[in-house]
Parts: C-alpha cells; structure tokens; sequence
C-alpha cells in the first residue's frame, strides 16, 4: 500500500508537469517533463549506479583514497561552479569523481550535477585552463539540462519515471553506462560551448577560451589518438571558431592563470 501511494503521488507530480507546471522547459529538442527535484533524484540514482560500476571494475578513485588528487580538482571545479552564471548552482550537489583509465580521453555530468572525469583526459590535456574549459562544458550540459532532455528522448519518460520509482534495475545500469557515450545535439554542444566561455569569463580567472585549447589539441592531433570526448562531441573545427568568437565578444581569452592545481592533480594521478 505505502509503495502504491508513493507511485501515485509521483505520478501526480507528473501529471501536473504535463499540465504546464513551472517546471516544464522547452527549446529545439523539446520539451522536457522532468522538475529540478526529478533531475536530482534521477542523478542520485544514476551517480550510485555510476560509482558502483567503476568500483567494482576497480576504476573508480575515491576520495579517502587519493585526498591530493581531490582537493586539487575540486578547487578547479569550485571556481568554474562560482562563475555566478549557473542557474541551479545552489540546488544541484555538484559532486566529483575521478574515474582512473588513462586510455580513455573522457568527462561527463549526469542529471543533477555528479561529475565524472577520467584520468586519461587529465592526462591528456595540457594545462589547468584547458581543464576548467572542458568542466565549464560538462557543466553546463547538466545545468542547462541538456542531459536529461537527452535520456528522456532517448527512453522516454515512462521509463525514466520507472526509475525514480525504484523499477528497471536493468535499465538503470544501462542509462548509468551509456552517459559517458551520450551524443548530444549539435544546439546542445554549441550552448554547452557558449556557456563554458562565459562561466570561465566568470571566474576572472581561467581564460575563457579553455574548451578550445582542447579542440586545438585534438585537431592537430588527427585521427590517431583522437580523445572518445570527441566521438560525442564532433567537429572541433566550428566549434573552436564558435569559443573563439564568443571569446572575444567576452573580451576574455587573455588572461593567463596558472596551472599549479592541474600539476598537482596530474602528480597525484
């Protein structure tokens, strides 16, 4: 009974989402069903997930384990989140995990802001700012909601909702699996780049054209040793172009900021 009546009410939550609550957003991709309270509980869900698939895989670095490693990122991650553009800065957890595979060139955010960014892309990278930009990127895909309009066109909301109710176990190891390898739209990447500009802007700190310091990278790069960050988020070329601009609109890609925590972060690793 009490598990029934625990469906109803999320089900009435639902329906008055549907009916046109606050709640409800919509841009090109549609509108998305899902409160800020959904968001929070589906990313619980999927970071629990999310930490026990790499746990048991002996991949994912705790926290207690390497306590360097962590105050090094998170000082970075901090001062990209206090940029004072995010609009769900203070609801979200903003929560981070270090995933250790030097093979894999890769970060994601899931719903609610739990973020996961691999040891091969700290590795990878050059310098702290190029960091910051890439975080500011995975940032703004959970704070601009992109990710869960992506699994909801992805699965639906019933099933989406399925797992909030605590169903589907199946599913939610394949949702919590599949983030890493999660093709946004083209309009998501080119909000998710415009919005890493300006929460880098924001921090009076980091150059603001950090993400494209990755794409450069990469670019030069080829197709050998391509990082996966860019099987999901293709075609560096217009989009160094687009962060560049939006840069220099911003009048903030001339700042040079040391790399101190980035060195600590790498030594740590």
């Amino acid at each position: 009974m009490r598990n029934l009546l625990h469906k109803t009410g999320l089900l009435a939550g639902l329906a008055l989402t549907l009916g046109g609550a606050a709640s409800c957003s919509k841009d090109g991709d549609g509108v998305l069903l899902f409160s800020i309270e959904d968001d929070k509980a589906l990313g619980e869900k999927v970071a629990a997930q999310t930490d026990s698939t790499f746990r048991a895989k002996g991949q994912l670095v705790e926290p207690g384990s390497n306590p360097q490693a962590y105050a090094a990122l998170g000082r970075i991650v901090t001062r990209v989140l206090n940029n004072g553009k995010l609009q769900y800065r203070n609801e979200f957890p903003w929560d981070v995990k270090i995933i250790r595979d030097d093979a894999t060139q890769n970060a994601f955010a899931t719903p609610g802001g739990h973020i996961y960014v691999y040891s091969g892309l700290i590795k990878y990278l050059d310098n702290e700012t190029q960091l910051a930009g890439v975080l500011g990127h995975e940032i703004a895909h959970a704070d601009r909601r992109h990710t869960s309009r992506q699994l909801q066109n992805q699965y639906g909301i019933s099933v989406l909702l399925s797992l909030l109710l605590g169903e589907n176990q199946n599913t939610l190891v394949d949702v919590a699996s599949s983030l890493g390898q999660l093709k946004f739209s083209r309009d998501f990447e080119t909000d998710a780049d415009t919005y890493s500009v300006e929460y880098l802007n924001g921090t009076n700190y980091y150059a603001c054209d950090g993400a494209a310091g990755f794409f450069i990278k990469a670019q030069n790069e080829g197709q050998q040793g391509t990082p996966e960050f860019l099987s999901t988020h293709p075609d560096p070329g217009s989009r160094i172009q687009n962060i560049q601009a939006k840069a220099d609109q911003l009048n903030c890609s001339n700042r040079t900021a040391a790399s101190t925590d980035f060195t600590a972060l790498r030594s740590a690793l």
